[in-house]
């Protein structure tokens, strides 16, 4: 076999791999029985412990310059509401709905990150947001602020929101800091955060729960997290683009084996307009740079 080829394989199934342990967040959002607050502090404090090794073990610089850890924290606050957004959505529907929703960031950061970065606008973004919203209006049964699956969307795409402006305040720091180094403040910023909610809420099944909640700290964060951020070196961002629209098809399918969540026809309809647009787009750019 041609040893490039080869290469590619194993790149192709480990970048594949890192997106399918991301996509676990949706089951184990849906399993964990716990207040939203108290899963999201643990997943941050147990993700955060393990990431802190794996930089010390790497011997990565720890250190963030003081005119830079303000944009970390606000970006460590972005990434706490993004979970926790998201777990709520997960647990007002199921597994299709809440990573559908949560899928519209990639339309959202393309058309924010103009604004923010204030960089070239183009045209192409608003037919990009355009389609999504169109796969939204099928995510929904009917506009009904009462409605649950309603709130859920809504939440979802709030969670979009925080996401993707927590990227795009994030990206300038990328080229100066490793990114599990950055990811490693950020989750003790959640950490800390949260920490005083754990005296309040209901904890009392934490036991119960424990094994999950360190998978989703461990695999679907760590693990999960890490392995993308070093096989992007193997990839272009269009190509990484376009494989991570895999993470709510892999989402669904182990919502479906393990939750039996089957999603309904229009969910369907919604998803496939949401992830198509996300991967036609991200071809498009792959075009334009090649």
């Amino acid at each position: 076999m041609n040893p490039k080829a080869n290469n590619f394989s194993i790149n192709l199934f480990q970048i594949n791999l890192a997106v399918l342990f991301i996509s676990t967040s949706g089951v184990l959002g849906r399993y964990i029985d716990l207040p939203t607050p108290i899963i999201i502090g643990l997943r941050s404090l147990i993700g955060g412990l393990a990431l802190y090794i794996f930089c010390r073990w790497r011997g990565f610089d720890l250190k963030i310059g003081s005119k830079d850890s303000r944009t970390v924290l606000i970006g460590g606050i972005l990434l706490g509401a993004h979970w926790l957004t998201y777990f709520y959505s997960l647990k007002l529907s199921n597994v299709a709905i809440g990573m559908l929703s949560l899928f519209t960031f990639p339309a959202i950061t393309a058309i924010l990150e103009p604004i923010i970065l204030k960089t070239k606008f183009l045209k192409s973004h608003l037919l990009l947001g355009a389609t999504v919203l169109i796969g939204i209006y099928f995510l929904v049964p009917e506009f009904d602020l009462e409605n649950d699956h309603m709130k859920a969307v809504g939440f979802g795409v709030l969670s979009a929101f925080c996401y993707a402006i927590r990227n795009i305040i994030l990206k300038p720091k990328v080229s100066q800091y490793n990114g599990s180094v950055l990811m490693t403040y950020q989750l003790f910023a959640i950490t800390v955060i949260l920490c005083p909610l754990t005296f309040i809420l209901d904890s009392s099944n934490i036991v119960e729960f424990l094994p999950a909640t360190l998978l989703l700290a461990i695999l679907t964060t760590a693990i999960g997290h890490t392995m993308l951020v070093y096989s992007l070196k193997h990839f272009s961002t269009a190509s990484a683009s376009i494989i991570s629209s895999l993470q709510p098809v892999y989402g669904i399918i182990l919502g479906i084996i393990f939750l039996s969540e089957y999603p309904k026809s229009t969910t369907i309809i919604g998803g496939l307009i949401i992830v198509s647009s996300v991967a036609v787009e991200s071809l498009r750019v792959y075009k334009v740079k090649t």
